[in-house]
Formats: C-alpha cells, sequence, structure tokens
C-alpha cells in the first residue's frame, strides 16, 4: 500500500513541504501496517471479510477531527 501521490490541504492544494510529507507518508505506512495485522488476524479467527473491512472503515468514519471544538 502506497501513500497518496500528493496530500491535500484544507485549501485544495497540495502539501509541499518535505518535513510535513516525511511525517505523512510515516504515518501512512505505519497506519496500514496496523490496519493490515487487524484485518488478517480477524480475517482468521473466521470474521467476514467485508463485515471486518466496513468495521475498519467506520472505525475510520468514527475519528473525532482535531479542528473541532470539545463542547
Amino acid at each position: 500500500m502506497q501513500p497518496p501521490a500528493s496530500w491535500p490541504g484544507a485549501d485544495g492544494a497540495p502539501l509541499s513541504c518535505r518535513e510535513k510529507l516525511k511525517m505523512l507518508a510515516e504515518n501512512h505506512a505505519e497506519a496500514a501496517q496496523v490496519l493490515r495485522d487487524a484485518f488478517e488476524d480477524a480475517v482468521l479467527m473466521g470474521v467476514d471479510e467485508a463485515a471486518m473491512r466496513a468495521i475498519l472503515r467506520d472505525l475510520v468514519d468514527a475519528l473525532p477531527s482535531p479542528r473541532r471544538q470539545a463542547a
């Protein structure tokens, strides 16, 4: 799993800072490995592949935005 070719900023323009791009690539690799391991473990333990993919999507969708103010 390769990181995206570009990382869009909040304004739509791709990020260009080398340090940010390096950090994002490292985070992508780490997240991909953790997700791969969790997916493989679940499927090998008998969880339906489609169900596990949906569970992982739901997990990402439920992540709170760090930009939102806590109430």
